[in-house]
């Protein structure tokens, strides 16, 4: 996968690696400096190991992040977007594992709406439903080359496609068995040139805070929400909650939604040609949409038309 090479990160090794407790954490530079090489391949198999795990026991900063993102937008090969309007941009790593994988009914909702919708993501779990096997059963694209997005468009974008070093990076995981760094790079990065807004989401509540600062330092377009199984979409059995983040400023929570709304009830446990029907239905109007999906969409658009305004 990655070769030996006169170039390593040893020296970032040794500040990060000396445990939760004794480990220094990098400036934004440093880790510019550190993910550069990672992403062009100039590290080690055991230098990688060692920089994902140590990674993993003492966490990444905003900082840190920031600077990863950095070194990864630098790289990546951007998908133009001719019209100047936001394009939603939903990363989708996590898949599906017992709730039904909502995130393409999602982006086709942001497109009846006339927006552009990137989904760029890949599996890394093979227990998982994946989103590129719904969306193929969908019928929707599958990019194998960039190519400018369009409004009221939504295609599939294989993370291999936009940078193959970062693709790799994130297939550690299958080896060493715990996430990195570059799950959550990916759940923050904006791959689109031009306006875009991200949905970035997490599991896990201690990384709400250092993704919103991310976003803040990186002065984005963003909505942040705690994802369903990891994905950026609302959770269909509850009242969601989500901060909006509009050019690096957190904007007041301006909508307050009800808890005591009757939640749909949808079936678990379905494959991805199942998942697809489900969301044909659910699309046509043949079964009801989940408030948390429409409330989100609905915000959405609302944030790209104040992001096309003057």
């Amino acid at each position: 996968m990655f070769h030996n090479l006169d170039m390593g990160i040893s020296h970032f090794i040794k500040e990060i690696g000396r445990g939760k407790e004794g480990a220094r954490h990098l400036t934004r530079a440093q880790a510019h400096a550190l993910m550069g090489q990672v992403l062009d391949a100039q590290v080690s198999d055991v230098e990688l190991g060692a920089f994902c795990v140590a990674m993993r026991i003492k966490g990444e900063t905003s900082e840190e992040m920031a600077g990863f993102l950095d070194a990864t937008h630098e790289r990546l090969q951007l998908i133009p977007n001719p019209n100047k309007q936001p394009v939603i941009v939903l990363p989708s790593y996590n898949g599906s594992r017992r709730l039904p994988l909502l995130t393409p009914l999602l982006a086709m909702m942001l497109a009846k709406q006339g927006l552009g919708v990137v989904i760029h993501g890949g599996n890394t779990e093979d227990e998982r439903v994946a989103t590129a096997d719904v969306v193929r059963h969908l019928g929707l694209p599958v990019w194998s080359t960039v190519s400018p997005i369009q409004a009221g468009e939504v295609v599939y974008v294989p993370t291999e496609l936009l940078h193959a070093g970062l693709w790799q990076l994130l297939q550690v995981r299958r080896q060493v068995g715990l996430r990195n760094p570059g799950h959550s790079l990916v759940k923050l990065m904006n791959p689109v040139h031009g306006p875009s807004i991200r949905v970035s989401s997490y599991t896990h509540p201690e990384y709400a805070l250092s993704m919103r600062e991310t976003l803040e330092m990186l002065h984005a377009d963003a909505m942040l929400l705690r994802g369903t199984e990891g994905e950026p979409v609302a959770d269909h059995r509850r009242s969601p909650q989500w901060l909006t983040v509009r050019q690096g400023q957190v904007q007041p929570q301006d909508t307050e939604h009800p808890n005591s709304v009757e939640w749909s009830n949808l079936p678990m446990g379905l494959d991805a040609a199942n998942t697809a029907e489900l969301i044909n239905d659910i699309h046509q109007g043949k079964l009801a949409m989940p408030l948390p999906l429409q409330w989100q969409a609905d915000h959405l658009c609302a944030l790209a038309k104040d992001c096309t305004e003057p």
